[in-house]
């Protein structure tokens, strides 16, 4: 997960000139979804980590998005005839495609380097390199085939959108958390360059993800929010016992796990 992070993140041309018209909430989201997406947005203007630190806060609400489109592109897909299976693969390499594996390549660079490493130093330099080994590919197939699993059970267009919606925005909030809650585990990892997210911009992840849970879900919330917030704290420990804290590679992993732990919890509760 190694993204940089310019004021477009996906351009190594230098940062455009600032918008002056453009509201501060606005270059704060497109900040957000420039980082977590491919997508051909405009730039926000000159990047700072303290605009990073107020874009993570829309992280959650990213999330959202990109979720209720793949629902409503599976909805589409399934509303073709296609079988729920074949559904389900397009619809989570649609998503592969628009966040450009960002989160995937996380998962399997954490998976190889906390697998393999024997120290905290052989771990990050595990980490770092770019070489896919044998448990980033078994971390890569597990993530793909459980998300297309638990996706394919959705028995219906609705159930499929809010177990996406939700999955969507808590895991992005997990990844907030994290950031906020463990230190950079390296001085010049893509983690230490950005900085953490602003306070506001923690209680802003949290209580959009909250609301999105309890709006989509009810009281069905209360487990799934329980879960997810196990599964985080459960991986930020691991991390920190691992490597002294997070990179962007662990963000990426916590952001797998999470979306799949309540993706397939959700699949049960329905």
């Amino acid at each position: 997960m190694d993204r940089p992070p310019p004021a477009d993140p996906h351009s190594d041309a230098g940062p455009e000139p600032e918008t002056p018209s453009m509201p501060p909430i606005l270059r704060a989201i497109l900040t957000a979804a420039l980082f977590l997406t491919r997508l051909p947005l405009p730039s926000p203007g000159p990047f700072d980590t303290t605009l990073f630190g107020r874009a993570m806060g829309w992280f959650p609400a990213i999330g959202a998005v990109l979720g209720l489109a793949a629902g409503l592109a599976f909805g589409i897909l399934g509303g073709f005839g296609l079988p729920p299976v074949l559904a389900a693969t397009i619809t989570v390499t649609m998503l592969v495609v628009i966040t450009g594996g960002l989160h995937e390549d996380g998962l399997a660079d954490t998976a190889d380097g906390f697998g393999g490493g024997r120290d905290r130093e052989h771990t990050l330099e595990i980490m770092r390199d770019s070489r896919l080994g044998a448990f980033g590919a078994l971390a890569l197939v597990l993530s793909v085939a459980l998300r297309v699993g638990a996706l394919a059970a959705a028995p219906t267009t609705w159930a499929a959108i809010k177990l996406l919606v939700v999955a969507g925005a808590t895991s992005r909030a997990a990844m907030v958390a994290a950031s906020h809650g463990l230190p950079p585990a390296r001085r010049d990892g893509l983690s230490a360059t950005l900085g953490g997210p602003a306070r506001g911009a923690v209680l802003l992840a949290l209580a959009f993800t909250l609301g999105v849970a309890f709006l989509f879900l009810g009281l069905k919330a209360l487990p799934v929010l329980a879960v997810a917030a196990g599964t985080t704290v459960a991986l930020m420990r691991l991390a920190r016992v691992q490597i002294g804290g997070q990179t962007g590679d662990v963000l990426g992993a916590l952001q797998q796990a999470v979306e799949i732990v309540v993706m397939v919890l959700l699949v049960g509760l329905t």
